[in-house]
């Protein structure tokens, strides 16, 4: 086994060998302090600052403990993995809806994301981490096939009716498919004047996922290609990623054109005329 592979596995392989490297990254400590710090064992501190010494990561100076540069550097690229392998865990059942095509996007924007998924014998988890969502926010924008199935739709459409800003951009046969789903509710909410829609041609990742931007949080939804199913939700509220998915959003929002219903609905009814229109 290479010999870095080695120093991986020693600290991998104990808790207390990280959590004493990680408390000395931020002040000197003596023996007792660590035993406090990190609610290990007088004697199994001391073992663990005798490894550290003989690696050369930490240096005893007037009773007190702290990292060598070897060290801090250790330290900070040890934590930096196990954070991220971490986040890769969180993630690791839904990794097929994250975005590909959504320009900036990194995995890391989500290290410290909320999933919902479906579990064994109970497939609704996503349905109500949105619905929750949309519960505990007063705007939101976004763009997407994220709000598609009915137990979303209506929830969606009585919070636009209750005074929810909404500004949304749709593919247009997406939004063909929610206003069939209920013509009298969709219209209602696509009505109400803090309602605004825009369509957009070629929405990125529209076949994977799509965006949402409220209140505390942002959010991607995924969805099954074939059924358009919601598979999984994952929001953040960290800030970076917030700023990623305005900087999204809004190119998408220079792309898009405005929402006309006369004219959308127009041309949906000189379709049906011509189908209907027996061959000669």
């Amino acid at each position: 086994m290479d010999n870095a592979l080695l120093d991986i596995e020693f600290l991998a392989r104990s808790e207390h060998r990280v959590a004493v490297l990680d408390a000395l990254s931020e002040d000197a400590f003596d023996r007792r302090d660590l035993c406090d710090v990190t609610g290990a064992s007088n004697p199994t501190v001391g073992r663990i600052i005798r490894d550290l010494e003989d690696r050369g990561w930490i240096v005893r100076d007037d009773g007190r403990y702290e990292p060598t540069p070897l060290g801090e550097f250790v330290t900070e690229r040890f934590v930096e993995l196990w954070s991220g392998m971490a986040t890769a865990r969180t993630l690791r059942d839904v990794w097929r809806w994250l975005p590909r095509e959504m320009e900036g996007f990194t995995v890391d924007l989500f290290a410290d994301a909320e999933v919902a998924s479906p579990g064994p014998g109970y497939p609704y988890q996503p349905i109500e981490r949105v619905t929750q969502l949309l519960e505990s926010t007063d705007a939101i924008r976004g763009f997407g096939t994220t709000l598609y199935k009915s137990g979303n739709l209506e929830v969606f459409c009585r919070r636009v009716i209750d005074g929810m800003d909404v500004e949304y951009i749709y593919a247009p046969r997406i939004l063909r498919t929610i206003v069939a789903w209920n013509p009298e509710l969709t219209a209602e909410a696509l009505a109400c004047e803090n309602c605004t829609i825009l369509l957009h041609d070629a929405l990125p990742d529209d076949d994977r996922c799509g965006l949402n931007i409220m209140d505390d949080c942002i959010g991607i939804c995924g969805h099954d290609r074939e059924s358009a199913q919601l598979e999984a939700v994952i929001d953040t509220s960290a800030p970076e990623a917030r700023e990623w998915a305005n900087e999204v959003y809004e190119k998408q929002r220079r792309e898009a054109r405005p929402f006309d219903p006369d004219d959308f609905f127009r041309t949906d009814r000189s379709r049906d005329r011509e189908l209907s229109v027996e061959p000669r």
